[in-house]
């Protein structure tokens, strides 16, 4: 075991998008008193021995003694504070996955946390946690809560529990609108886990999303869309399928996916896609001042009815990756409709993503 196998397995799923897009996940591996984690903001696609920080363990397990303020927002600046020291001498340069602190509590050497689509067809859904408990029950099930310091608190709560009351380690562990934590002794076992809950999950969803053709109806308006997108943002992508024109058919059909399943599709494609019928350069316009107006923020993700979806961003790379996390979005929301449908996050917690630091560190080194 060693932190090659680490990144070969962080390669092997960075790399496809079923499991991640963009910086999405994490993984870690533990040598004696050491831990290797992704650095934050380090795509698990290009995982080499130098996309990890060295933390001491010892100085990881102090953070549970310390007594944080609390204030949320100093509460986790003095957390952010304790996790850089816990990095040992010459890893100065790279900031450690704000989830490192969850990874320290897996008493497993390799940890690897995803946000596959599939997996979180159950975690963002009305009867996500009913079903985790049905098909994985030797599993822990997290509600829905912020990341960082109070996640990683509820989740060594939740480990203690599950403990006392099997006799063993849970290995997998559900976070609601979030992702999947899996803890195994060796990088196959790990790959056996995940293997066996997507297969499972594939054998229980009804329906899968339709990316396929699209047709050409309203495809000759979305030139001049990008054009303008381009010009408010600076960079502009566009797409139309079957699901996308089923969901830019009205703004009531658009609702599946009107607001965040996820931290991740918050960072990469905004919390508040603008749905506008308007598909002139002034009305573009007008839509895009008032969306700004009443969000504060320019929006990533524009549908426009009857034509399709553009990604929005401060490049072409940007409004590529809002696009990919749309696109994940909706794959999310028919895979929910199989566990009783869509659950957003709510809103409390999509503030809390859009005015946290750690993202914004996130999203600045990763685009």
């Amino acid at each position: 075991m060693s932190v090659e196998e680490l990144a070969e397995i962080s390669r092997h799923y960075g790399a496809d998008s079923d499991y991640v897009i963009a910086g999405g996940g994490n993984t870690s591996f533990k040598d004696g008193d050491t831990m290797y984690v992704k650095a934050s903001g380090a795509a698990l696609a290009d995982a080499s021995a130098g996309a990890f920080v060295r933390v001491g363990r010892r100085a990881l397990d102090k953070i549970w003694d310390r007594q944080y303020s609390a204030d949320s927002e100093a509460r986790e600046r003095e957390v952010l504070a304790d996790l850089m020291a816990a990095r040992l001498p010459g890893e100065e340069a790279k900031r450690p996955s704000v989830e490192t602190t969850l990874h320290g509590l897996l008493p497993f050497a390799f940890v690897v946390h995803l946000h596959p689509a599939l997996v979180n067809g159950v975690t963002c859904s009305r009867q996500g946690q009913a079903a985790a408990e049905r098909l994985f029950p030797q599993a822990v099930w997290i509600p829905s809560i912020n990341p960082g310091y109070i996640l990683a608190l509820e989740v060594k709560k939740a480990l203690a529990e599950f403990k006392t009351r099997t006799g063993g380690e849970a290995q997998v562990i559900f976070l609601q609108n979030h992702g999947v934590f899996v803890g195994a002794d060796s990088a196959g076992e790990i790959r056996k886990i995940y293997e066996e809950m997507i297969g499972r999950l594939q054998n229980e969803v009804k329906r899968k999303p339709d990316f396929s053709g699209g047709g050409a109806e309203g495809s000759g308006g979305s030139a001049e869309v990008l054009q303008v997108l381009a010009q408010l943002a600076g960079g502009a992508a566009f797409v139309r399928n079957r699901e996308v024109a089923r969901l830019v058919e009205s703004e009531a059909s658009f609702a599946p996916v009107a607001s965040a399943f996820t931290p991740d599709h918050i960072v990469y494609a905004g919390s508040d896609p603008l749905f506008t019928a308007a598909g002139t350069k002034e009305g573009i316009e007008l839509a895009w001042k008032a969306h700004i107006e009443k969000t504060g923020r320019p929006a990533k993700i524009v549908a426009v009815q009857g034509l399709g979806v553009f990604g929005a961003g401060t490049s072409e790379k940007a409004a590529g990756l809002a696009l990919e996390l749309f696109l994940d979005s909706v794959k999310v929301a028919v895979f929910s409709e199989s566990f009783g449908g869509g659950l957003f996050m709510t809103r409390d917690k999509i503030d809390f993503i859009n005015n946290w630091e750690v993202e914004a560190f996130r999203t600045k080194v990763s685009i």
